[in-house]
């Protein structure tokens, strides 16, 4: 099985608020540019945003533990379900040094063909690529 894919994420000035802790809305910037590396990285290009692609049907973040310009920080990716036409991606953000995470985000994603603007199957390409990189991926 392969490690699960991991993102370091560099924070930024304008990341923190006025109580000095990041923004609850950035999180989950940091796990959409941490799911784009995921599969850059699985699929061995970006998802076109033309043609096939996948959009969000739902996303839930659990914060955990603040996190503070100083800290620094990555986000864990993998797979947790592949279905026919959806998969579930639990993300985990984590403080360098700490083996519990800050926070979790769990988010279905919907294979979607963006011209015909209506679901289709995830691609076979996709499918193996993903049960390859992941051989311990449960199946819908």
């Amino acid at each position: 099985m392969s490690d699960i894919h991991t993102t370091s994420i560099q924070l930024r000035f304008n990341d923190v608020d006025l109580m000095g802790h990041v923004y609850n809305g950035k999180y989950q910037e940091f796990f959409d540019l941490a799911r784009l590396n995921y599969f850059e990285k699985v699929l061995g290009k970006l998802i076109s945003w033309t043609e096939t692609g996948l959009v969000i049907a739902s996303v839930k973040v659990d914060y955990l533990e603040p996190i503070y310009l100083e800290d620094q920080i990555e986000v864990q990716t993998h797979i947790s379900s592949l279905g026919e036409k959806s998969l579930e991606m639990t993300q985990q953000l984590f403080k360098k040094g700490n083996p519990e995470p800050a926070a979790l985000c769990t988010t279905v994603l919907v294979c979607y063909h963006m011209q015909h603007k209506k679901s289709e199957l995830i691609p076979d390409e996709w499918r193996n690529k993903i049960k390859a990189y992941e051989p311990g991926l449960p199946l819908n």
